[in-house]
């Protein structure tokens, strides 16, 4: 009986640097153009205490990740961490959430660049193409997509360094702005208003008010910022292609996340300082343009922000679209996606054929979506479940391979199920049903197998 070829591996090319950049390249972008800007909305100043929070819970997931992936440096993240550490069904579970939630996070990047390039009319048409091209780069190879990604994070921490300076002249010089005026929890923080319907504050009954509504305010808010921490696992899903793995990987995630945190908090209490403009409901779909009008700041620097929004946008998008081909690449080898998906190119050592079918899925996604915030929230669905599986593996790790102390992988699963929970009702009900249509395909599969 013929044994069959194992299957063809990524070539290791990305050194520490490398995995940084593409670590703060996925991050950076929603948290700073979109979800900072609704999670003060949602939370008024307390903002702050929320990007602590979903800081905190980031943390204990990075921990448990780069555990995982120091363990088993290959490609599939928490999908093949879970099959090994938990059983094949914990792995899928990961993996299929991972995929959920990180395409929605690439329509969601798509839709932003679109945003600030051209009217609204045009914005889809646009999204689309940037996938495309996107996607094309990614298929020439991830030394391209790491050089890419460096450009980009360059000039959207220059956009962001300037007009943060800006925003805190016009502060101190007394140029507008409301301070800290705005009401805590914020103006959407009551669970009758809109997309928050349902969820735990449908259980906790709308309008709570006092320290169990801030507490849910901020929740809620935590929930949409944890979508912006969320890339740092995308050096994980690198593991394959990362030299020196061991040392790699818990380097880069950790550096990456810190180092987003930081400029997290200062653009938060940046906006915090500026507020929104008197009888705004909220800041608005950007956040940073509004801000600058408050203090009365010029087309040159509204035309800085909308050069670092798309950069930040598109850098995130490029290497969310190879995180993604990853994790299906893993998945397919274990026949839990169609293995064909599995092929590798052996030119350009990238998994093609996957990454291929995230461009054309997340193009229809573009196209029938119906707004950035769902998209956000959709994602956030995902990921903290495959975060929340994450944890759960890593604290089953022996000591041999343990770099973290457990109780850091009991506070990130904690938290991930808190912000889960505080997530709006139709997010929840479509996100299981997502789960349950996976699980369902997986049961069908293994049941003609047999």
């Amino acid at each position: 009986m013929t044994s069959s070829p194992a299957p063809a591996e990524l070539a290791r090319r990305l050194g520490l640097g490398d995995a940084v950049v593409i670590g703060l390249a996925s991050m950076i972008g929603a948290g700073v153009f979109v979800a900072l800007g609704a999670a003060q909305d949602l939370a008024g100043p307390a903002v702050l205490l929320a990007v602590a929070l979903a800081a905190l819970v980031a943390f204990g997931n990075a921990t448990s990740t780069a555990q995982l992936a120091a363990q088993y440096p290959t490609s599939g993240g928490t999908y093949f961490f879970g099959r090994q550490q938990l059983g094949e069904w914990w792995g899928f579970l990961a993996g299929w959430c991972f995929v959920i939630g990180k395409t929605a996070s690439c329509a969601a990047m798509a839709l932003v660049v679109a945003a600030y390039l051209v009217p609204e009319a045009y914005q889809r048409p646009v999204a689309a193409l940037v996938v495309v091209a996107l996607t094309a780069v990614n298929l020439v190879g991830v030394t391209r997509t790491a050089g890419l990604a460096r450009i980009l994070v360059a000039i959207a921490l220059t956009a962001l360094g300037v007009t943060a300076v800006r925003l805190l002249v016009g502060v101190v010089g007394g140029d507008g702005g409301a301070g800290f005026a705005a009401p805590v929890p914020g103006p959407l923080a009551d669970a009758s208003t809109g997309l928050w319907d349902g969820g735990l504050a449908a259980v906790l009954g709308a309008g709570t008010g006092g320290v169990l509504g801030a507490g849910l305010a901020v929740a809620q808010a935590a929930a949409v910022v944890f979508f912006a921490f969320a890339g740092y696992a995308r050096v994980a899903t690198l593991g394959e292609e990362v030299t020196a793995p061991r040392r790699t990987i818990p380097h880069a995630i950790l550096l990456a996340l810190g180092a987003v945190f930081a400029l997290y908090m200062l653009l938060a209490l940046v906006l915090v300082l500026v507020g929104p403009a008197p009888g705004a409901h909220g800041w608005g779909p950007a956040p940073f343009i509004a801000a600058l009008d408050q203090i009365g700041a010029g087309a040159m620097w509204k035309a800085i922000v909308t050069i670092g929004a798309t950069a930040a946008a598109a850098g995130a998008l490029l290497a969310l679209v190879a995180g993604v081909s990853r994790t299906m690449l893993g998945m397919a080898r274990e026949g839990d996606l169609p293995r064909p998906l599995a092929h590798v190119n052996p030119r350009f050592s990238v998994p093609q054929r996957a990454e291929i079918t995230v461009g054309i899925v997340v193009v229809l996604l573009v196209l029938l979506a119906s707004d950035v915030l769902v998209a956000i929230t959709a994602s956030a669905f995902g990921v903290l479940l495959y975060y929340a599986v994450a944890n759960i593996a890593a604290f089953t790790q022996t000591e041999e391979h343990r770099l973290f102390p457990k109780a850091l992988q009991v506070m990130g699963l904690v938290g991930c199920l808190l912000l889960v929970a505080a997530l709006p009702g139709s997010t929840l009900v479509a996100g299981l049903v997502l789960v349950a249509i996976g699980v369902a395909y997986r049961g069908i599969v293994l049941a003609s197998r047999r």
